[in-house]
This record gives structure tokens, C-alpha cells and sequence, in this order.
């Protein structure tokens, strides 16, 4: 039991060092961006690329139409309404985002009734305010409520701090709070679900033009016409915090999702989304630590019939790395322990979280190999008196939430 206490206690501590250290060599020239904020990720791995004040909220602007767009793409997907639906223009509609507003706008004229197909390429080619107010109040009768959808739908999808106030970004006089807030780290986490979740759909996001209505436009996303393989998503600027701009890239089988902001011009960030794309694509490979269905480690167990279970991920777990790279890997478990009888087979357990150096790469969920059944009353009994015991010497080491 000595030696369990001491196995446990040292592997919450430490982890586990999953690679031995990398040679030394001549570091990587470090890596920065003009812009204030900063999240670029690989696709398939979830790799963390680049992060620079990922996580401060700043105004969407125009980018929170992406979201709109995500709301109606999910409802299309479920069924709720189809690309056939119809929509009627309201007043407010047509003043406040339609040609009187002198803004971006798909011209929709006023009591008329629009297409979803054609409100969403509208706001997806030409980011019309016009558009969105009209799927707003087609689908929850006002923008307030729409807006409140926008911002559950957000938590579902992994935003957890996000808030949405409106359907196209606009200033909003009227919230004490300043209107629409979102972080770079979560607006990549919005183009991944838009991407991977609406692939039928998301190709509207890098459409290079629109004639409706007799009515020609061409893709506000000046990065389409750059023809390096960004095939999405969305710009934004902001009075007082600049320009922004949400990105995917595809090229040689290798994704990239990309989120920049407070960019003190137009040209500028089109000329750092560019630098920041390229520099993703070139100076990274990729390198598998865990195979398909290995062991990762092993959780302890509480009130069983082994005192340990294993931990596996359910898929191969590969990170990207760069290509001229001196810092170690390493790999560390993340669980609330221990673990209490019975646990069952593929219940999720934990956390790994994969380093270079002290950089996070990648985090993604772990999972228990096999079930354990309950011990006997005597082992159970043995086992919660150790499990106090710990408790009351190591409750210092646990894992607590950070608050909010």
C-alpha cells in the first residue's frame, strides 16, 4: 500500500515524461505576430501553433456573424427550416442594415420575402447586415432573442465566455456591457465547428462572388483572392481595437484555422494573416507519441478489484512540432483522483495534456481501457481509510477549477 501512496502521489506531482529530451540544437528564431491577439491551430491534431492573448475578450464586429451563421447552418442541419424557407424583410431589417444604413448590405428590399440560401450566401459573401437581421427575426422573432440563441449555441460548441448581443456585431448603445465580446481562442473553436460540422454549407464562406437580385458582389475576405489555399472565413474591425479576421487554410492535406486581432489596417492584416499562414505551413511536422489504443497511463483506483486501471485516448495522438525544435516533449495526466469502484470500461477519466517544453500543444480526453468492479468489503474498507489518509496529506496537490 506503501507503494501505491508513493506511485500516486509522484505521478500527480510529475506526470508522465512521455519522450526522452530532443539534442540540443541552435533554437528556432522566435515567432511574433503584429497582432494584438493571436490562436492558430492544425486541424487534425488540435496543435497549438501560435497564442498571444488568446483568451481577451475583444468586439467580434463582423465576425460575430460567423456565429449567426452557425445558428442557421444547425438548424438547417437539423431540420428546423430549409434553404427553401422564406423570410420576410421587416422595416428595421431594411433600415438598419439594408440600403438606408449605407453599410453592408445585400439590398434586400423592404416587404419582400428571401431564400435562406440567398440570406446565407449574403452574409457569407458580403457579410450583410441586412441579411442577418432578416434570419434573426425569421427564426426568433427579434434580434434579442436570436442573440440569446447565438450565445447558448456558443456554449455548446465550446465558448465558454462568449457573448452575443446582436446578429451582425454592430455597436450596441444599449448594453450596459458594451455589446458583443469574444476571444480569438474561441473564435477558432466557432470556425472548426463551422468548418467540420457544415462542411455542405461552409463553402458559402469562400464563394468569391454573389449576383442576386441583379445584384453582383464580390467576397469581402481579401485573402480568397490571394489563391494560397484560404478557403473562409470572415473579417472584422473595431473602433478604438482595430482589424480582425478569422481564417482557414488548406493546403497538402494539412488544415490550419487561424484568429488575429487588433491589426492597425486593412493592408496590414492582409499582409500578417498571409506571414502568420505561411509560417504555419512551413515550419512544423508532425510526430506521433502514442499510438492507436496504447496505454498512457494508469489512474488509481479506489474500492476495486485492482487498485489501477490504464488510460488510453481514442485516437492516435499526433502533434505538430517544429521542424527545427530544442525543447523536450512531454505529456501530462490529468484526473481527479482516485478514481472510485466501479468505474466502467471507456468512461472518460481525465485529461492529457502534451507540452514543448512549458508550451501546451495539444489537450484532448482520456479514457479507461477496462471496467473494475467493486473489491471486497475488507479491501474497501482498507482503501477508504488510505484515501483519507492522502486526502489530508496531499489535498494541496488537487486539481481545483479556476474561478470565474
Amino acid at each position: 500500500m506503501l507503494r501505491r501512496l508513493f506511485f500516486a502521489f509522484s505521478f500527480f506531482l510529475i506526470g508522465i515524461e512521455c519522450l526522452p529530451a530532443v539534442a540540443q540544437q541552435a533554437p528556432a528564431p522566435a515567432f511574433d505576430t503584429k497582432a494584438a491577439q493571436a490562436f492558430m491551430i492544425e486541424a487534425s491534431t488540435g496543435t497549438i501553433l501560435l497564442a498571444k492573448d488568446e483568451n481577451q475578450p475583444i468586439s467580434p464586429a463582423s465576425l460575430a456573424k460567423l456565429m449567426t451563421l452557425d445558428v442557421i447552418f444547425d438548424a438547417v442541419g437539423r431540420g428546423e427550416i430549409s434553404l427553401d424557407t422564406e423570410y420576410p424583410v421587416s422595416e428595421n431589417a431594411w433600415r438598419k442594415g439594408g440600403a438606408p444604413s449605407r453599410a453592408s448590405t445585400m439590398f434586400a428590399a423592404l416587404k419582400s420575402r428571401v431564400r435562406v440560401g440567398d440570406l446565407i450566401q449574403g452574409v457569407a459573401v458580403q457579410q450583410a447586415n441586412d441579411g442577418c437581421m432578416i434570419l434573426a427575426e425569421g427564426i426568433s422573432v427579434n434580434e434579442t432573442e436570436f442573440a440569446r440563441r447565438m450565445t447558448a449555441h456558443a456554449r455548446e460548441i465550446g465558448m465558454p465566455k462568449a457573448v452575443f448581443t446582436n446578429s451582425t456585431g454592430l455597436p450596441d448603445p444599449d448594453d450596459p456591457n458594451g455589446g458583443s465580446k469574444v476571444s480569438v481562442h474561441e473564435l477558432v473553436t466557432l470556425a472548426q465547428d463551422l468548418q467540420q460540422k457544415h462542411a455542405d454549407l461552409y463553402k458559402y464562406l469562400g464563394q468569391a462572388d454573389f449576383t442576386w437580385n441583379r445584384i453582383y458582389q464580390r467576397n469581402r475576405n481579401p485573402l480568397l483572392l490571394l489563391n494560397i489555399g484560404v478557403d473562409g472565413l470572415g473579417t472584422g474591425f473595431t473602433e478604438g481595437e482595430g482589424y480582425s479576421i478569422v481564417a482557414s487554410i488548406q493546403r497538402d492535406g494539412r488544415r490550419l484555422f487561424l484568429a488575429l486581432g487588433g491589426l492597425k489596417s486593412d493592408k496590414e492584416r492582409t499582409e500578417e494573416t498571409r506571414r502568420v499562414l505561411e509560417w504555419g505551413l512551413s515550419n512544423f511536422k508532425s510526430q506521433r507519441i502514442f499510438a492507436d489504443g496504447e496505454v498512457i497511463g494508469d489512474a488509481s483506483v479506489y474500492g476495486g478489484a485492482q487498485s489501477t486501471v490504464g488510460l488510453l485516448a481514442k485516437v492516435p495522438v499526433d502533434v505538430y512540432v517544429p521542424l527545427n525544435n530544442p525543447d523536450r516533449l512531454s505529456a501530462r495526466i490529468v484526473y481527479r483522483w482516485p478514481l472510485t469502484a466501479p468505474v466502467a470500461a471507456g468512461y472518460e477519466a481525465g485529461t492529457l495534456r502534451v507540452f514543448s517544453g512549458a508550451r501546451l500543444l495539444r489537450e484532448l480526453p482520456l479514457y479507461t481501457k477496462d471496467a473494475v468492479a467493486q473489491g471486497t468489503l475488507s479491501s474497501r474498507a482498507f482503501d477508504a481509510f488510505m484515501e483519507l489518509t492522502e486526502s489530508l496529506l496531499f489535498s494541496w496537490l488537487w486539481d481545483t477549477p479556476t474561478p470565474t
